[in-house]
């Protein structure tokens, strides 16, 4: 089956980073409220720098990464899409090939590890600290892409995404964004939705960086008590914001469950587009 255009993939893309924004998303950076040091005009410049290198035609995964890594950082002058890139170049890739996912991600060669290797690089997310195995400061080639993201995928769930074909999308984030559109909810409140069910299902692995696994842990019950029994359908703005500012106060940023959720819609985006990212074509919009 043939692919998406490019320009189809890059206008989904750059619509998923923007309606992420646009969204209350507790703890992260969004249209109601900065914060960590960020502001939501960082995010959609990076958002239009790096969407044609991550669309473009006939690249792998690596060089899209990389490059769209690298035109971000000279845009913005900080890392603020890293784990979006991660997520969103195999999708891409797979979009415009018109393969499954699966054939991607198993079809990752060292071209594709020397980017990706190179963009976390240069992108220096905070707490990555270091490994015994595949370490990515590591001096010499960058070892297999597959190896190195199954050593990480304990520690963290964007790995884990590269070695179960991007499991916690397909049972969290899009099973989420199915039941918000069911109760009648339209954006942002889906993408507050996906977000949520990220948030206090996950423990968030950029918190685990950067506050170690057992804070993580803890922030997710936080959070899932907090936020227990939200009826998203009465627009429940004071809850959210009241959650959004104890975490930023205690410097908890669920980077990665903002992460996932772009991926999430972009995934959504595409499966609507007719990308056939399950290796069949996508019966409905919320096919993987």
């Amino acid at each position: 089956m043939a692919g998406l255009p490019p320009g189809v993939i890059a206008t989904l893309y750059r619509a998923a980073c923007l309606a992420e924004l646009d969204a209350i998303k507790p703890g992260n950076v969004h249209a109601f409220a900065a914060g960590h040091r960020m502001q939501v005009a960082d995010f959609v410049t990076s958002a239009e720098v790096s969407a044609p290198h991550l669309a473009r035609p006939g690249a792998g995964v690596g060089a899209r990464v990389a490059d769209a890594m690298a035109a971000t950082v000279q845009a913005v002058g900080q890392n603020t899409n890293l784990g979006i890139l991660l997520l969103c170049a195999p999708l891409a890739a797979a979009a415009e090939r018109g393969v499954g996912l699966g054939v991607v991600l198993g079809g990752l060669d060292a071209a594709d590890a020397e980017g990706v290797f190179a963009a976390i690089r240069l992108a220096n997310p905070g707490g990555l600290g270091r490994a015994a195995h595949h370490d990515v400061a590591a001096e010499g080639p960058a070892p297999p892409l597959a190896a190195a993201m199954a050593e990480a995928a304990g520690r963290d769930a964007i790995a884990r995404a590269y070695v179960t074909n991007f499991a916690d999308i397909r049972e969290v984030g899009l099973p989420a964004l199915a039941a918000a559109r069911a109760l009648g909810l339209a954006p942002p409140w889906t993408t507050t939705a996906v977000h949520l069910a990220y948030l206090t299902q996950v423990p968030d692995s950029h918190i685990a960086r950067k506050h170690g696994p057992e804070r993580a842990e803890a922030a997710r019950v936080e959070a899932a008590r907090a936020l227990r029994g939200l009826d998203l359908r009465t627009r429940p703005v004071a809850a959210l914001m009241a959650q959004d500012r104890l975490m930023k106060e205690a410097g908890l940023n669920p980077g990665t469950s903002a992460d996932f959720t772009v991926a999430t819609l972009f995934a959504d985006g595409l499966a609507a587009a007719g990308a056939p990212l399950d290796g069949t074509p996508a019966p409905s919009r919320t096919g993987l």
